[in-house]
């Protein structure tokens, strides 16, 4: 059973954020939501969970009680310590005494948070807090797992960490989603949906968004509509697939391929 939404359309304060939105997930594997602000990320991670309702479409999502959220803001209540906001977690799910304290052992292992145990969760980093978010999130071994910027203001060593724990937590047989704005993260997904102003800009594997974007990706600025620049480096969408004399083809990372797709998506308007 796949996890996730099918041509799903929701509005926010009557505005249209999501429009025939396809994003679906298996368990034991990993998919990440890109865009930038504004795009429907966190629209689409609170409509998979539940907290937003879809005007059209089909949402699958397992019961309550096996998914596992972690907010934008985190989620850790600022005046319990950092075992009482796991302990909380455990009660409302009604976890026996055995089975919580075990679990709230293991995470604070895995999370590097036991010598922080009894810190509020207000006197955490940014980092510890998204690390003890993640945890309530992880807490009950959930089905699905929905995560919303996680990785959004913490450091790289914090980064590096928490995308351990979702490779763990998919191994173990979990469905996790993600949203990022960092899209080396996303590389590192099993598959990847991109979205721009609440639609799918495009999806699938890494290649299988290489293989969408038609014509080439050239080193060198030769169209001005259609050349961006990369550090000192420019790079141009050349839809016919020309390469113009003294450039040549690059080998595309996700934010060339995303460039070019939504040039692509203009130009079709």
């Amino acid at each position: 059973m796949s996890w996730g939404l099918e041509h799903v359309s929701v509005d926010v304060d009557r505005a249209p954020a999501l429009i025939d939105v396809d994003a679906t997930v298996a368990p034991g594997e990993v998919l990440a939501i890109v865009g930038g602000d504004g795009a429907g990320k966190t629209t689409l991670a609170r409509t998979l969970v539940g907290l937003l309702r879809a005007k059209t479409g089909v949402v699958r999502r397992p019961e309550s009680t096996r998914i596992g959220y972690l907010p934008a803001t985190s989620g850790v209540w600022p005046d319990l310590t950092v075992t009482e906001n796991l302990a909380f977690v455990a009660d409302v799910h009604r976890m026996s005494r055995q089975d919580r304290a075990s679990r709230v052992h293991h995470l604070l292992a895995v999370t590097e948070l036991t010598a922080a145990a009894d810190r509020l969760g207000a006197d955490l980093s940014g980092g510890m807090r998204r690390k003890l978010g993640f945890a309530m999130a992880l807490l009950a071994e959930p089905d699905l797992i929905v995560l919303d910027e996680p990785s959004t203001g913490v450091d790289p060593v914090s980064r590096a960490d928490l995308w351990a724990l979702m490779t763990a937590a998919a191994v173990g047989g979990a469905a996790v989603v993600f949203t990022t704005t960092y899209l080396d993260e996303a590389e590192r997904a099993r598959s990847i949906c991109a979205l721009e102003a609440g639609r799918v800009l495009a999806s699938g594997t890494l290649g299988d968004i290489a293989a969408s974007v038609r014509g080439e990706i050239v080193d060198r600025r030769s169209d001005g509509s259609r050349s961006w620049r990369r550090g000192r480096q420019w790079r141009t969408w050349r839809p016919d697939g020309s390469i113009p004399d003294g450039s040549a083809r690059i080998d595309a990372d996700l934010t060339d391929l995303l460039v070019a797709a939504s040039l692509a998506a203009e130009e079709a308007m």
